[in-house]
């Protein structure tokens, strides 16, 4: 006799995958015993469990649904309803009711009385309601055979493999996802940190542009052209306190905050600090604003923040 069951829930394929990465020996019985079924957005009934197992051990399979359904008792208990609470998956509840009714009409089930809709936004609730005398248990089975009441998906897990589809099983696919995770996460990974390097870049810059800033003022006022200034703000190296301390704190190797690329030349020295072409633009693009007390204290918390976010990625 065939079982019905539940479909399980996401939890049951987040558990597979944990327990996989701790044991990548499993083996797909094992697996099998945190995801015992497919899941559907729709909910219902799977009946049965052989076209899942070999699903699940092979890539094909079948997996049979039905409706889930309740009785509920009319006129005091003399007559009966069949309740639809839920449906298989891609079952369309409108054609799903048509069908019904034309089997009625055409007598090819017998004992229906009337159909409606009472579905709203607490859920489904499709109500059969039945004649005196009708067995509900009879009826129900007639609708699982002549309508989408009971109905079938079919299993096909297939994945690209290298560019390559390739047809997999049970742990061969939450492997192929757990790797696809990992390529995933480690590329968005190596992304934040190397825009955060660029970030942590530019703000050194404008902390040795706040550090020196009656300096730089009259170096950038005297210079004739944009171009001459930016040459002179290259042409020295700066001193910063601030820059200087703040690398301290951050970590031991100030090389593990550097952009990718950028030349050996730029950067914090003994004999203090070289600004870089970008830095040297981006402190001429400076707004006067950003030289008052409170946006000099908002800049200064901005490069901290960020000095602690670089050595977070570079522990791990």
């Amino acid at each position: 006799m065939a079982t019905s069951i539940p479909p399980h829930n996401l939890n049951e394929v987040i558990d597979a995958c944990l327990r996989l990465l701790d044991n990548p020996e499993m083996s797909i019985e094992e697996i099998i015993e945190y995801i015992k079924a497919p899941d559907f957005p729709t909910a219902g009934i799977i009946y049965g469990t052989s076209g899942i197992r070999d699903g699940y051990l092979t890539g094909r399979g079948r997996v049979v649904m039905r409706a889930r359904t309740h009785f509920e008792d009319l006129e005091k208990g003399s007559r009966q309803s069949i309740i639809i609470d839920e449906l298989p998956y891609q079952v369309n509840k409108a054609n799903l009711l048509i069908r019904i009714g034309e089997l009625v009409r055409d007598k090819k089930i017998e004992g229906i009385s009337d159909l409606r809709d009472e579905s709203d936004k607490s859920g489904m609730r499709v109500v059969i309601e039945l004649k005196r005398g009708e067995i509900p248990e009879v009826i129900l089975n007639n609708l699982y055979k002549e309508t989408q009441m009971q109905d079938t998906f079919g299993i096909n897990m297939v994945a690209l493999i290298d560019g390559q589809p390739r047809l997999l099983n049970l742990k061969q696919l939450l492997l192929a996802f757990l790797r696809h995770r990992r390529e995933v996460v480690t590329r968005r990974t190596v992304y934040e940190l190397k825009k955060a390097r660029e970030r942590g870049h530019l703000l050194e810059g404008l902390a040795v542009a706040l550090s020196n800033v009656d300096e730089i003022i009259a170096l950038i006022k005297a210079a004739a052209t944009p171009a001459e200034a930016k040459k002179a703000l290259l042409g020295r190296a700066w001193s910063s306190r601030l820059v200087t301390e703040m690398l301290a704190r951050s970590a031991q190797d100030a090389a593990a905050f550097r952009p990718l690329g950028l030349s050996a030349e730029f950067g914090l020295f003994d004999h203090g600090y070289q600004l870089s072409d970008v830095q040297a633009q981006a402190i001429l693009d400076l707004r006067l604003q950003r030289l008052t007390g409170l946006e000099q204290e908002k800049s200064l918390m901005n490069t901290r923040r960020l000095l602690i976010k670089l050595l977070i990625f570079s522990i791990f």
